[in-house]
């Protein structure tokens, strides 16, 4: 797959527009979504989505197309996990709900920026180091096993990410208990405060970094091209804060979807490894010759993998959570 310098360029663009507008509208009428608007705005961001998975198809090849789409999903579900960890640091800092919008939106422009760092750099790596496939499998299996932990161990909701770097801020600077709308820092009596805001902000920031960590192996292990990584992260992102206010009442009742993330995860760290042993180099593995024996996982496969565990934790997650409200109801 040939990406031409002129191609990255409309692209990028044109996703820093989508953020631009987005922004512009959301700073000119500060609000609450509702359901109706949140629903109707994510998915025209979804069906944008496909109707760039259908362009690649029709340019590069189907191939490339089904490698956008598996990676498009693989995000846009670890997005969903992430948003229980946006939910946790609004409580904690007690984000009103009409400036959590602006928050969002600011985190996903951090994201997009961090992932395009993280996605150059992996890009390099895996140019010049084949082992980081090896690597990468390793640290999504790592990963998928951190959640399935944290799925059935309740007391990580009352953990967020940045606690240390908050400390290190609120002794260095002054900082006031009090928003002041959207403003990042306040002037009272003459002297320069920090506001919730921006600790909101740089804890966000945090997050990403981490989020990044996991989700840019996630999808090299479902294609090695850096234009199809970064249009599926960056597709992915876009629409986050809409999803957000949709799903705020629905999240709490997805308590497997940790699970079915991990199963992703672990597949696909599995097939980053297949892969890693079909173009291995490293000398103490089969004397530094190809693993032949090692199955050559397709994309399709991973795909339909990744729908259907989707499908089955949601629909279980959902199930259950009913079945407990039933008889909360029936007891009061």
């Amino acid at each position: 797959m040939h990406i031409e310098p002129w191609v990255w360029i409309v692209t990028v663009s044109a996703l820093v527009a989508l953020i631009g507008i987005d922004l512009v509208y959301q700073s000119r009428h500060p609000h609450e979504p509702s359901f109706k608007e949140s629903a109707l705005q994510s998915g025209m961001f979804i069906g944008l989505a496909l109707v760039f998975a259908w362009f690649v198809g029709q340019i590069w090849g189907g191939q490339f197309g089904s490698e956008f789409l598996a990676g498009f999903i693989t995000e846009k579900s670890l997005s969903v996990d992430n948003l229980f960890v946006f939910l946790i640091i609004f409580s904690q800092f007690k984000v009103p709900r009409r400036l959590q919008s602006e928050v969002l939106l600011a985190g996903i422009a951090i994201a997009l920026v961090l992932r395009g760092i993280f996605i150059a750099l992996g890009a390099a790596l895996i140019e010049q180091f084949s082992f980081m496939f090896y690597i990468f499998g390793a640290f999504l299996v790592y990963t998928a096993f951190m959640l399935i932990w944290d799925s059935f161990h309740e007391d990580k909701e009352d953990k967020v990410p940045g606690g240390k770097l908050m400390e290190l801020v609120k002794k260095r600077f002054a900082t006031t208990e009090e928003y002041h709308g959207s403003k990042l820092t306040v002037k009272i009596d003459g002297k320069k405060f920090i506001t919730p805001m921006l600790l909101v902000m740089l804890t966000i920031g945090t997050t990403d970094v981490l989020f990044a960590l996991d989700s840019i192996p996630a999808v090299y292990g479902l294609t090695d091209e850096a234009y199809i990584v970064f249009t599926a992260n960056a597709f992915a992102l876009l629409g986050l804060r809409q999803l957000y206010f949709m799903l705020s009442g629905l999240m709490e009742r997805l308590k497997y979807l940790g699970v079915g993330l991990s199963i992703i995860l672990a597949w696909i760290g599995a097939k980053l490894v297949f892969h890693a042993l079909h173009t291995n180099e490293l000398p103490f593995i089969n004397g530094g010759h190809h693993v032949e024996w090692a199955p050559e996982i397709s994309t399709e496969l991973s795909l339909s993998v990744i729908l259907v565990t989707l499908i089955v934790t949601t629909a279980v997650s959902l199930f259950a959570t009913s079945e407990k409200r039933a008889a909360k109801k029936a007891k009061n």
